[in-house]
């Protein structure tokens, strides 16, 4: 994993929610659950963890949806852009996803997560794990 420039940030469409991040990323990948998919409406999403406690909220403050029981999903209110997913199965981490970076090219996935939900017309060929 190449390393982040501590700090690091993001934010929605519109720029008004934006955060930032003092740490490198507990881990990097690709998701391919259903739950995600049609969060985003795309064929997989594109995660990083970084543990609470190192990040933080610099614009406004997102909207939260409880998508499933344990599962939250935080979004910008104007532009409805998905900013992160948390759950209590990831205690003390947030995952932010990848495409909200202000410079995404420092994003490095390391696997797939959730394969075995693949949708048959993503065709990827990056060689990484898939779990």
């Amino acid at each position: 994993m190449s390393p982040y420039p501590i700090p690091y940030g993001g934010h929605c469409l519109c720029s008004a929610v934006r955060f930032e991040c003092d740490a490198q990323p507990l881990w990097q990948a690709h998701c391919h659950c259903e739950s995600c998919r049609r969060a985003a409406s795309s064929g997989f999403t594109s995660f990083f963890g970084v543990a609470n406690g190192h990040w933080r909220w610099t614009g406004e403050q997102p909207l939260t949806f409880a998508s499933s029981l344990g599962v939250w999903r935080d979004f910008c209110g104007r532009c409805g852009s998905q900013m992160t997913y948390r759950a209590t199965r990831y205690p003390g981490e947030t995952h932010f996803y990848a495409a909200s970076l202000d410079d995404p090219r420092v994003f490095a996935p390391a696997q797939h997560v959730h394969s075995e939900e693949m949708v048959p017309w993503v065709h990827l060929g990056d060689g990484l794990p898939r779990k």
